[in-house]
C-alpha cells in the first residue's frame, strides 16, 4: 500500500499540492493496516483508524484523506472498498470575524512605528506590512511571499496563492504612495533576498516572527478581545472584506456583481467564502431578510 500512497502523493504534488499532512496521515494509516493484516483499504479499518483522533474535526480529516486516496487507488484495483463521504457527519463552522475599527488600525500602525531598533528597517517593515494587509485584504502568506518583481504598474501580482492560482491585486493610490515610501528604504537594505519584507537577520520575513511581533503590537496598542473575539493578523483581512461589503450598491444586481468582484479580489475559489462575511455586515443582512420576507409573502423577490 505504501507504493500506491507514494504514487498518489507524487501525482497530486505534480498539480501543485504540498500535502505534508496528507503524507503523514496516509503513512500512519498504512502502518495501521499492516498491523491489522489488511492489504487493501477497508471501510471498517478506515473508520477505526480515523476514530483514534481526539476531535470530530480531526476524525473527519483523517477519514476524508483516506477516502480521497481510495477513490484514486480503486481505479486500478477494485478490491479496495468504496468509502461513503462524511461518515462522521462533520459540518465545518466558522467563527464570527473580529473587525478592527479605523482607530484600532491606526494604533497598530503607530505601535509598529515605535518598534526597536528605531533607526533600522524593522519599524518601517511592520508599518508597511500592516498597512498593506489592511488596505488590500491579502492573506499574510501572500504578503510575506511578495517579491520586487511582483510589483507592477497595475498592482501586486500574487503568485501561487492558497489555491495555487495567480491573481492581480490593484492598489489604491494611497496604498501605492505608502508602498513607495517603504520601497525607498527597502532598496537600501543590505540583503540578497528579493522578498519585499525582511526579517531582522536580513532574510525573508517569516510567519512565526510576524506572529510573535504582532502579539506585542496588540498589547502596545491596547487591543482587547471584542465580544470574545481576540484580535489577530487575519482580522485585517476580515476587516477589509466587511468594509468592502459595506460599500456595496443597494440594488440586488449591484450587490451580486460587487460580491463577485470582491471574491475575485480576495482570491476566493468559492464565493461561499465571501458570503460568510455578510454575518458581520448588518445592513446587507437586513436587505436580504427584507427581500426574503417579501418573497415569502408572495411579493416579488
Amino acid at each position: 500500500m505504501i507504493n500506491a500512497i507514494d504514487s498518489y502523493l507524487a501525482l497530486r504534488r505534480a498539480t501543485g499540492f504540498a500535502l505534508l499532512n496528507a503524507r503523514y496521515l496516509l503513512h500512519s494509516f498504512a502502518k495501521f493496516c499492516t498491523e491489522h493484516q489488511e492489504t487493501h483499504v477497508r471501510a471498517k479499518a478506515a473508520i477505526d483508524w480515523a476514530s483514534q483522533a481526539a476531535s470530530l474535526a480531526q476524525r473527519h480529516t483523517r477519514y476524508e484523506t483516506i477516502r480521497r486516496f481510495c477513490n484514486y487507488i480503486r481505479l486500478e484495483d477494485s478490491r479496495h472498498e468504496w468509502l461513503p463521504p462524511n461518515h462522521f457527519g462533520y459540518r465545518k463552522t466558522r467563527p464570527i470575524p473580529r473587525i478592527y475599527s479605523p482607530s484600532e488600525i491606526k494604533r497598530l500602525i503607530l505601535a509598529a512605528s515605535q518598534l526597536q531598533p528605531r533607526d533600522s528597517l524593522r519599524p518601517h517593515t511592520y508599518v508597511a506590512l500592516i498597512s498593506l494587509l489592511a488596505a488590500t485584504g491579502l492573506r499574510i502568506s501572500e504578503a510575506l511571499g511578495l517579491l520586487f518583481s511582483d510589483i507592477t504598474p497595475n498592482g501586486l501580482l500574487i503568485r501561487k496563492t492558497k489555491f495555487q492560482k495567480n491573481r492581480l491585486v490593484p492598489l489604491h493610490e494611497t496604498a501605492v504612495a505608502g508602498l513607495g515610501h517603504y520601497l525607498t528604504r527597502r532598496r537600501k537594505a543590505r540583503s540578497s533576498a528579493e522578498h519585499l519584507f525582511l526579517s531582522r537577520r536580513g532574510g525573508p520575513l517569516g510567519y512565526t516572527e510576524v506572529y510573535e511581533t504582532f502579539q506585542r503590537l496588540m498589547k502596545s496598542a491596547n487591543l482587547l478581545p471584542l465580544q470574545g473575539r481576540r484580535p489577530g493578523l487575519h482580522g485585517l483581512r476580515h476587516t477589509f472584506a466587511v468594509r468592502a461589503l459595506e460599500s456595496s450598491p443597494r440594488d440586488r444586481q449591484g450587490i451580486g456583481q460587487h460580491m463577485l468582484a470582491l471574491a475575485t479580489y480576495l482570491g476566493h475559489v468559492n464565493i461561499d467564502a465571501t458570503y460568510w462575511y455578510l454575518e458581520s455586515t448588518p445592513h446587507l443582512l437586513r436587505n436580504i431578510a427584507g427581500v426574503s420576507e417579501a418573497y415569502m409573502r408572495g411579493g416579488k423577490p
